[in-house]
């Protein structure tokens, strides 16, 4: 459905995280290098539990080249926007751009492509959101533009059954 890309992450934790979100989603995940760890790292195995598999990931050696092969619009996430994520319209396909949790994107990325910046609300004063709780935020705002096309929106009892079935 859309393509998130983390440019340049550095923990291994968000990055599994993320990965999960992205195989729950049917979302592509593109790295673009240098990573702060080993794809091998046991942390980000662990995060992703046992959704790797079910993961499209990509890596790159830097955002034009990762934002070429994606070929479609792209949003810049940042604290630094000047208009909520909210107010964006993200078509299936697009491309969810994130930077890494210590120092964002950067900012000749979001000057040239400002009409494209988009930011998650938040208490002033504070740096910003965890980048996982980020990318969940802004794919799960896009599946809902997009009727959360293809993902199942009725859950099932294991033991019980609902009161009405």
């Amino acid at each position: 459905m859309f393509h998130v890309v983390l440019v340049e992450p550095e923990i291994p934790q968000n990055a599994g995280n993320i990965a999960r979100t992205c195989a729950a989603t049917g979302c592509v995940l593109h790295l673009v290098r240098p990573l702060g760890f080993e794809l091998s790292d046991k942390y980000l195995k662990r995060a992703g539990l046992d959704y790797w598999g079910f993961v499209d990931v990509r890596l790159h050696d830097g955002i034009e080249e990762a934002l070429s092969s994606i070929g479609a619009p792209a949003f810049f996430f940042t604290t630094k926007a000047e208009r909520a994520y909210t107010e964006a319209k993200f078509p299936a396909g697009c491309a969810l751009v994130f930077g890494k949790e210590t120092a964002g994107l950067p900012e000749e990325l979001l000057v040239a492509n400002r009409e494209n910046c988009v930011r998650i609300p938040m208490v002033g004063e504070r740096r910003s959101l965890n980048l996982s709780n980020c990318v969940a935020i802004a794919v799960y705002e896009g599946l809902r533009q997009n009727g959360f096309r293809g993902l199942e929106e009725k859950g099932a009892l294991y033991r019980l059954k609902w009161e009405n079935d």
